[in-house]
């Protein structure tokens, strides 16, 4: 049965499926409502960037936008801190969030924040795992050698190590977003600090979702394997 109609998938996978869903439609109202909202300080995205830099010793970083929407991120290899269009242009209440969560990762970067470096560690294992991972799976269950079907498992298990290990750094950055806005005084009342808080925890949601989705599939695959036995 392929595996998209085995009813054991549906059960692990759906309850992800529908948190998944909630998650982005959380972030796509939240962004929505908020980047509607200008913030107090008129400063758009990029300005709130460029002070915050400023303000934080991180003068070092470069700037820029990149295309796309919610496509913001840091790169710690090129320590470029990169916003999308949408946040870099628009003095919001949303843009201000986002720019000062990535902003939050640059000083983790900075610091020598231990999850975000064990994240960054994980990557390789990540893209071979996702790739290497369903090869072995398949074949030892095709060939019934429990042995490559559990290494299959293993990799594959690196994918929601590494779900694990972006939740605290995501967390961590939206906590520093929310101190160094504050501190800041770009932020400046409380309607402009709830926005930015359910901006903030929006994106968060999307990691637990990521994270649970990891976790259900990983299941999945282990009850894949240990059926072998019983078919046998």
């Amino acid at each position: 049965m392929p595996i998209g109609l085995d009813p054991t998938y549906l059960m692990c996978m759906l309850p992800a499926f529908l948190l998944s869903m909630l998650a982005q439609f959380y972030v796509s109202s939240s962004y929505g409502k908020w980047s509607r909202v200008p913030n107090r300080s008129g400063l758009n995205g990029a300005q709130v960037a460029q002070r915050l830099m400023e303000r934080n010793g991180l003068q070092n970083l470069s700037l820029q936008q990149v295309r796309g929407n919610l496509t913001d991120h840091y790169d710690p290899r090129a320590k470029a801190l990169r916003l999308s269009a949408g946040v870099a242009q628009t003095a919001s209440v949303a843009a201000a969030a986002i720019a000062a969560h990535e902003l939050g990762h640059a000083m983790q970067d900075r610091e020598g924040y231990g999850p975000l470096k064990l994240r960054s560690a994980l990557v390789p294992a990540v893209n071979i795992g996702s790739n290497l991972g369903w090869i072995l799976l398949l074949a030892g269950i095709g060939l019934q050698v429990s042995g490559i079907a559990w290494l299959g498992v293993i990799l594959f298990a690196s994918g929601a190590v590494f779900a694990l290990a972006t939740l605290p750094v995501e967390l961590d950055a939206s906590n520093r977003a929310r101190e160094i806005l504050n501190n800041s005084g770009i932020i400046v009342d409380a309607q402009e600090r709830s926005g930015v808080n359910t901006v903030l925890n929006a994106a968060a949601l999307t990691y637990v979702a990521a994270l649970f989705g990891a976790i259900m599939q990983l299941l999945y695959f282990v009850s894949l394997v240990l059926g072998m036995g019983r078919r046998r």
